[in-house]
């Protein structure tokens, strides 16, 4: 059904406009002469040519339309061009005036299409037109109701329908499906019609508008059967039909056992309320089946969930039935009593209405954007979705299959939701490290889709999407806490290929291990290797060392030595057992540290922060660990890389103890670009860089700056540093103390981040943490038969690598509900 022609246009696509000449620069358009354009012509690709003749009329007016197009048409992968004509030139495209009113769509030198320029009247119209020829199989163009019911008869238990009725072609609503089609083009198909006749026969009440409806075709085995359909009843625009989709992927009906205030799901993201039926045990067929209804009704306007009342902890009222959340944050849950379908149903409705009329009034107010409030996880699934994955080097689990595959061969296996970003946008990066490992290791990489295995999910402890676990014979599963990126989760295998702690048994192998050769191959993954000493009567702590050390494999290379010339090492590195030693392999340098009644505990927070940098770069990933140290930031903002003689200075004061109340770092606004944005929060205008700032988020909210005229040296940046802490500098601004909160709670991506650092047994392990709570008792998951369930359980999005931690410059740079 999917043409594999529209993978020719992903790869490169040229929409060349065969313009009449117009002297005025148009920046955006770039403007070639016929024999460039012709030299730059390539087998398969599309291009094209349009050649402007300097005694044509103007047509500044379709040109500034087509200047606008040139931006949203790059970003579907179409560049926009024009080219030049001269007097001598022969080519049909600049001889005839006729043809200097058309644009003309080419692949290599074969024309696909050509449209005449009144067509093209303006920017949605030129984007509109030019996604319709390209996406000629995607989206299905009919003119009667037998074609559409051909097409759904045709698609039946195969795949779903996303209708669409335009006025016209041209539409901002048919650049709107156009724009959907390009990304769920090859998931749906898409049908698009102008004749007002198939609406009205679908007995649609307002044809006055645009409509958009899902056809559920695909659950369909009785092929005289009609598919459900429903209409999305917001007006028809790119995000509207994207939130829309998202809610016809996601399950119709789950189940929870859980307080409902705590339930997040793809609804309140979209911004949605939840509706919980509420159910006893002996009346479950029941209320699952009016539950179920109710899904039906309410889909596209609201979350539907069984609560299972004799399974919940909380306490709820005796006589409420049903238990009404807003998307809103903070809004508590209503209670209620309503014993007719009917009246839930009025209640979302009047709920939606009363806050479209509130937005409406409000319209001068700043509300929430879900444009822009959307995270960066849902717009990279939205532009990778054409993105072909390998996805033939995973294997894909079922019921029937899983026990047998993990407890058959060491298995990584990534537990994610089909209908959510970021689940799909994580499984292009656990693809990529199948990619990178590919022939080089025994480790079998698996997934399971939960919308389709619920049950394995729910037996392996999994609530959030997305989850890597990895089992091993004899050991307790391990799940990967880390960020969802290629890099992180490579560095996670890699460190569990061996044991956390490597039993060291002769002197020569500790001084391999501390030197880096014994795992040099691992070194790249783990900057510091530690090296527990233990004479051999030492058992107590010797066992709180290995135990410290499981609790951080994937995160660090330790090893234990506790052998009879064991002091052959502790002299020479003079430290009295038991003690640490920490190997920084980049520096060439070794630390001593004694471990004189130590605890688990107190030995992992010791290696945690034995891995943390001097004088780290801010990133997005880092930034929460060092803040949550609770020191004032010292940070050197830099237009690039750091001045050494900075840094020097710097490094001299944390060497000689001066900076242990602060944390020092730096930050490159090449790399980071909102830094420029947090500047201008800080100094209402940009400064001059370097710049040094202290910045006391967790008491008060100063921010104070480093003399400009000043020369950053030891001695200068020490007494300022006094100053600040005897109150006798003033800070250039405080930073208010309300909280900067996400207008939906299921975009509070930071907290999920503490919540996932909060579950580890040492409470400030960064990224590791072994579980012990996946299976009951120890024992491997039970063999069941392989029964299709619904998912259930709690939905929620973990954090992602690639999210826009730092926000908007505007809302500037936050962290713990503050401001920095």
């Amino acid at each position: 059904m999917m043409s594999s022609s529209f993978n020719v246009f992903r790869v490169g696509i040229s929409f060349v406009m065969m313009c009449i000449f117009y002297k005025s620069a148009v920046d955006a358009l770039p403007e070639l002469s016929p024999q460039k354009f012709f030299s730059t012509l390539q087998p398969g690709k599309a291009t094209l040519a349009y050649f402007c003749q300097a005694d044509s009329p103007s047509t500044s007016v379709f040109l500034e339309e087509l200047n606008e197009a040139v931006k949203p048409l790059q970003d579907y992968g179409i560049s926009v061009a024009k080219v030049n004509c001269v007097t001598e030139e022969t080519s049909r495209y600049c001889g005839k005036e006729k043809d200097l009113m058309k644009a003309y769509l080419f692949r290599g030198n074969i024309l696909l299409r050509e449209f005449p320029t009144d067509t093209l009247f303006d920017v949605n119209a030129i984007i509109a037109h030019v996604l319709f020829a390209l996406l000629f199989n995607e989206v299905k163009y009919i003119n009667t109701l037998g074609d559409l019911q051909n097409i759904e008869n045709a698609l039946k238990g195969k795949t779903n329908i996303a209708f669409s009725y335009v006025r016209a072609i041209g539409t901002p609503e048919h650049r709107a499906v156009m724009e959907a089609a390009f990304v769920y083009g090859t998931t749906y198909q898409f049908v698009l019609t102008t004749e007002i006749a198939i609406l009205e026969s679908i007995g649609t009440e307002d044809i006055e508008y645009a409509h958009f409806y899902f056809f559920h075709c695909k659950p369909v085995s009785d092929l005289t059967q009609q598919c459900r359909r429903t209409l999305m009843e917001q007006p028809l625009t790119t995000l509207n039909i994207h939130r829309f989709i998202k809610t016809m992927e996601a399950p119709l009906l789950a189940e929870v056992a859980e307080d409902p205030q705590q339930v997040s799901t793809v609804h309140l993201q979209l911004g949605l309320p939840l509706v919980f039926i509420v159910s006893r045990q002996a009346t479950y067929e029941a209320d699952r089946t009016t539950a179920e209804w109710v899904a039906w009704r309410l889909l596209g306007k609201a979350g539907v969930l069984l609560l299972l009342r004799d399974s919940l902890e909380v306490d709820i009222p005796e006589h409420a039935n049903v238990i009404f959340k807003r998307a809103e944050e903070g809004m508590p849950v209503e209670f209620l009593v309503l014993h007719d379908i009917d009246l839930i149903i009025s209640r979302v409705e009047s709920n939606t209405h009363m806050k479209e009329t509130q937005e409406y009034e409000d319209n001068d107010m700043e509300g929430p954007d879900m444009d822009i409030q959307d995270d960066e996880v849902a717009e990279t699934v939205y532009r990778d979705r054409k993105r072909q994955l390998p996805l033939e080097l995973t294997v894909e689990l079922t019921e029937e299959t899983f026990n047998a595959t993990v407890t058959a061969s060491d298995s990584l296996v990534l537990f994610y939701a089909g209908w959510q970003a970021v689940s799909m946008a994580f499984l292009q990066s656990y693809v990529d490290v199948a990619v990178k490992l590919k022939g080089t290791s025994t480790l079998l990489l698996t997934r399971v889709n939960c919308a389709d295995w619920s049950y394995v999910c729910t037996k392996q402890n999994v609530t959030d999407f997305p989850v890597v676990k990895m089992y091993k014979e004899g050991e307790n599963p391990v799940s990967y806490a880390g960020m969802l990126g290629t890099e992180e989760l490579l560095k996670f295998i890699q460190l569990n290929r061996i044991s956390c702690p490597v039993n060291i048994t002769s002197v020569q192998g500790a001084e391999e291990f501390l030197s880096g050769e014994l795992y040099k191959d691992l070194i790249t993954y783990s900057r510091v290797s530690v090296l527990g000493l233990f004479s051999p009567t030492m058992t107590t702590a010797k066992e709180e060392f290995t135990e410290a050390g499981k609790h951080l494999k994937g995160c660090v290379i330790t090893g234990v030595y506790s052998e009879e010339d064991v002091l052959i090492l502790s002299d020479k590195h003079a430290v009295t057992l038991p003690a640490l030693l920490l190997a920084r392999h980049q520096e060439g340098k070794i630390e001593s540290i004694p471990l004189a009644n130590a605890h688990v505990q107190d030995i992992v927070q010791i290696i945690t922060n034995a891995l943390l940098e001097t004088f780290p770069e801010i990133t997005v990933e880092n930034l929460p660990t060092y803040l949550r140290l609770k020191k004032p930031l010292l940070i050197l903002f830099s237009d690039g890389s750091i001045n050494p003689q900075h840094k020097k200075a710097i490094l001299t004061l944390v060497k000689e103890k001066h900076l242990d109340s602060l944390t020092p770092c730096w930050l490159n606004i090449k790399n980071t670009p909102v830094g420029r944005g947090i500047l201008q929060v800080y100094f209402d205008a940009l400064p001059p860089l370097p710049l040094l700032v202290v910045v006391n988020l967790h008491s008060g909210g100063q921010v104070f700056a480093f003399p400009s005229d000043q020369a950053v040296s030891e001695q200068n940046l020490l007494l300022w540093l006094k100053k600040v802490e005897a109150g006798l500098e003033s800070p250039i601004t405080i930073l208010p103390a309300q909280e900067w909160k996400p207008p939906l709670p299921a975009y509070d991506f930071l907290s999920m981040m503490d919540a996932a650092a909060s579950q580890h047994p040492p409470k400030k392990i960064p990224e590791c943490m072994k579980e012990t709570d996946v299976q009951e008792n120890g024992e491997q998951p039970e063999e069941k038969s392989a029964i299709r369930n619904e998912p259930t359980g709690t939905l929620r999005i973990k954090h992602w690598s690639r999210s826009n931690w730092f926000g908007e410059a505007k809302k500037s740079f936050a962290y713990d509900n503050k401001e920095l």
